[in-house]
């Protein structure tokens, strides 16, 4: 098993952070910014949007990391990381649809002006609007938190919270003024007990 993406990349660290839950190691081949370009015929021929990471299983390739974290927990069988019971899954998968268009799209704008401090994302009405709705999108998490007083998608570990947790640590080491967010708070110290997130979310790396 192999996995093209650098290990700086989020979305590459969530398949790599799902990997320590499932006890695989797969050889990381680094593709990306700063590595091998993902323009070239090579790359583009596994995954047309040139974006990491890409997964390879034998004859398989997938990309997409929520897609492919879904696979491996299938592949191993692992039900508590994603149940087979429809409605136990589609709540996980909820959590993982909302992450990869609501919440991954509220922090775009803020976190490419404060993070990667890139020029074409200064303006400051546009600034605050991010901020604005990347905390609101937190907000929105820390209900749903409070209201389960355990995990993203009810009151066991899952899919779910690999994928919110590397978004929520990204928020919470923005350069920014942050709200008060009690079960957000809680939840982070919980998943900080858990070696995959020591390793590639709580690692010093938004």
């Amino acid at each position: 098993m192999k996995i093209l993406g650098k290990p700086t990349s989020i979305n590459v660290r969530k398949v790599l952070w799902t990997c320590v839950e499932l006890g695989l190691e797969p050889e990381l081949e680094p593709w990306g910014s700063g590595y091998r370009d993902t323009n070239t015929p090579e790359f583009l021929s596994l995954n047309p949007n040139a974006m990491v990471p890409v997964l390879k299983d034998g004859e398989l390739v997938l990309w997409e990391s929520n897609t492919i974290c879904r696979y491996l927990a299938g592949r191993e069988q692992r039900q508590d990381l994603l149940p087979a019971e429809p409605a136990a899954r589609a709540r996980v998968e909820q959590w993982m649809d909302w992450q990869a268009t609501e919440l991954n799209n509220a922090w775009r704008y803020a976190f490419m002006s404060l993070v990667r401090q890139s020029p074409a994302h200064q303006d400051p009405a546009a600034l605050q609007a991010g901020i604005s709705g990347w905390h609101r999108h937190m907000g929105l998490l820390d209900a749903q938190l409070a209201k389960t007083g355990a995990f993203a998608a009810g009151d066991q570990f899952s899919l779910a919270d690999v994928v919110l947790g590397l978004s929520a640590q990204r928020w919470l080491m923005a350069p920014m003024e942050h709200p008060e967010l009690p079960a957000v708070a809680s939840w982070l110290q919980r998943l900080n007990e858990r070696p995959g997130f020591q390793l590639h979310g709580a690692n010093g790396m938004p």
